[in-house]
């Protein structure tokens, strides 16, 4: 199962708050029982009508079992820090979650 979020960060936030936000976003995808993670910002691909760079930063989590996604979302403490932590800091997020067609 993959665990797809993107941030919109606030406009006015300081450039230490942005440090802060990337050193926390940056802590996630080293969470032990993960399969694999990822966290960036926008590709410098080619502007097309089906690409989105709008948003600031991105964080892709791979997780070996729905239990293990479960777990992230309501008792993983690395992740209520991050919560916490960076909730103020960013005006939008959307998240998509995807399950192998072919488990």
């Amino acid at each position: 199962m993959h665990h797809n979020v993107y941030f919109w960060l606030k406009k006015d936030i300081t450039p230490e708050q942005r440090a802060h936000f990337e050193a926390e976003l940056a802590r996630l995808p080293q969470i032990s029982y993960l399969a694999g993670g990822f966290c960036g910002k926008p590709a410098a691909t080619e502007q097309r009508p089906v690409t989105d760079h709008s948003f600031d930063y991105s964080l892709s989590l791979h997780f070996k079992t729905m239990q293990d996604h479960e777990f992230y979302q309501h008792g993983c403490p690395d992740h209520q820090r991050f919560v916490d932590a960076c909730r103020p800091l960013f005006e939008k997020v959307i998240v998509y979650d995807s399950a192998a067609l072919n488990p």
